[in-house]
């Protein structure tokens, strides 16, 4: 079972539900003894090495000590260190699946940035407590929290993992267009840092193609995620990924994978105490057990996940974290009440001003009156003018439309030749599937010049070239999806081989060419497609 553990006192104290109370809770007095000569921001960055580290009890330690050091209210830097130390130890929670704690630790941080006007602060921790909403399977509440994060961020790094978890919550909502849309935003940004956050992202993928059931890339994705999170030494990433995949090769039928994959999870996380994923491989390790014949031992299992699940989800939790949300938002209306009436005192002084004011406005108004008969004249002069450079305008717009008329170049003969040879090229050859392919390659192929095709497809065809290559793709595109190998023929693969680079872009040219996405399409196809195999046989 999960080490339940609370922090309090100024060399904090921990306090362990466990055997080892005595033990570890003299270990981290004596390390926060070490570091108390040090400035705040070594402090800090000795407990960020330790919760890198997956050192949870000495970083929580090092976070509170933080927390209580004395402090100043006029000290901003120490202000903000004391937000940072309460969202970081919430993280910790949260990595430890102590949700209603880890929400408390986020109202907390909430609070200070909002007193000190941290506002660069605030997208990170809106973001945090929409992760606990959407582990709580609350995805509009989560959605909430995170397009706040969104709206407030200025930090294109942290709009890598914002726009990351919107794809994740639409994930979840069964809206798979709009999560590929954001996870691909997410992904471009990450791109121009170096790949940041590229492991969360993958598994994000992963994710997707296990929801669509497209089981070969959601287990290649799930794989280049797990090496990003070695690399990192992420744990609690590895053991998630690891208990993915365990899940997934259930989901195939090769329960020997399967068990290996949860076995690797369960090792970590029973070691790092992520209750959480805990509870997940109980639940898959009971399935496996149940798949080959072993019913006590499948029932003892699922027990198991049943008592951690209801610790860590139960209803009694839900209810914490709302008593929280309803006393922090109690503080806010306090807060505005407060405002309230200092600015009902400024008002009060305010008016009194105003009336010493007053009167030498009217003496101001007096003394003006005067220069506003002379400014109408003026007013007059100012008119002429305008309409003057009004009709010059007008007419330079006539000469600009009559000129544009001018400038059709090829003859009717010659632009209906040019047409055949363009649809001839598009319909014959399937050049317009590279990626590489435009009006310039089109217009060598026709013998002609750009310029002219570009005339003969808008003239003709009322339509420009993209909208008329896109059209050729798109067409090609469904006579693909028309071959019954679902296996080859993905929606991605199938997207890459009509000439689109991003998977996006596929879903809207698609969209807006057929009035549904590629995804409903392919489904009614092979409906279709078993509909006639079924009446063969």
């Amino acid at each position: 079972m999960r080490k339940f553990f609370l922090i309090s006192g100024l060399l904090c104290s921990i306090t362990f539900f466990g055997q080892d109370f005595n033990k570890n809770t003299s270990q981290n007095n004596d390390i926060v003894a070490n570091y108390l000569h040090l400035s705040t921001k070594q402090i800090f960055d000795t407990a960020k090495y330790y919760f890198n580290d997956n050192n949870y009890e000495t970083a929580l330690a090092l976070y509170n000590l933080i927390i209580n050091l004395p402090t100043k209210d006029d000290d901003s830097n120490q202000q903000k260190n004391i937000a940072k130390a309460y969202n970081e130890t919430a993280n910790i929670y949260f990595a430890l699946s102590c949700y209603s704690e880890s929400y408390e630790y986020y109202i907390k941080a909430l609070s200070q940035c909002e007193k000190n006007n941290y506002l660069h602060l605030m997208p990170t921790i809106f973001n945090n407590i929409g992760a606990i909403y959407h582990n709580f399977k609350k995805f509009d509440i989560a959605k909430e929290y995170y397009k706040k994060a969104l709206y407030l961020s200025e930090d294109s790094v942290k709009m890598i993992i914002l726009l990351n978890n919107l794809g994740t919550a639409e994930r979840d909502y069964n809206r798979i267009d709009s999560a590929f849309y954001y996870i691909n935003q997410s992904l471009k940004i990450s791109k121009r840092h170096n790949n940041i956050h590229l492991d969360v992202m993958l598994k994000s993928i992963a994710d997707i193609y296990l929801k669509l059931e497209i089981y070969d890339s959601a287990f290649h994705y799930f794989y280049l995620s797990l090496d990003e999170a070695k690399k990192k030494n992420y744990l609690l990433l590895e053991a998630y990924i690891l208990s993915d995949l365990g899940k997934l090769f259930l989901k195939v039928n090769k329960t020997d994978s399967a068990l290996n994959y949860i076995n690797m999870s369960y090792n970590i996380a029973f070691e790092k105490e992520f209750s959480d994923i805990l509870a997940d491989n109980y639940l898959t390790m009971s399935k496996i057990e149940d798949s080959k014949g072993h019913s006590k031992k499948a029932f003892e299992l699922f027990k198991k996940y049943v008592n951690l699940k209801d610790s860590i989800f139960g209803a009694d939790k839900f209810g914490e974290i709302n008593k929280l949300q309803r006393l922090y938002e109690v503080s806010k209306i306090n807060q505005q009440i407060e405002q309230l009436f200092i600015d009902k005192q400024i008002k009060e002084n305010t008016i009194f001003y105003q009336k010493i004011l007053l009167g030498v406005l009217m003496l101001l108004i007096l003394t003006f009156l005067g220069n506003i008969f002379q400014k109408k004249k003026m007013t007059k002069t100012s008119k002429v003018l305008v309409y003057k450079n009004v009709e010059i305008i007008k007419n330079e717009k006539k000469t600009s439309e009559k000129e544009k008329t001018r400038k059709r170049i090829l003859t009717d003969n010659a632009q209906n030749e040019l047409l055949d040879k363009i649809l001839e090229v598009m319909k014959n050859t399937e050049v317009f599937c590279d990626t590489k392919f435009s009006i310039i390659k089109l217009a060598e192929l026709v013998q002609s010049t750009d310029r002219y095709v570009s005339e003969v497809i808008n003239i003709s065809l009322h339509k420009n070239f993209r909208s008329f290559l896109n059209e050729y793709r798109i067409k090609e595109a469904q006579n693909l999806f028309m071959e019954f190998d679902v296996k080859k023929y993905t929606i991605e693969s199938v997207s890459k081989q009509v000439g689109f680079k991003s998977l996006n872009a596929f879903y809207e040219v698609f969209k807006e060419v057929t009035g549904v996405n590629p995804g409903v399409y392919v489904k009614s196809i092979r409906e279709a497609n078993m509909n006639e195999l079924y009446k063969f046989y």
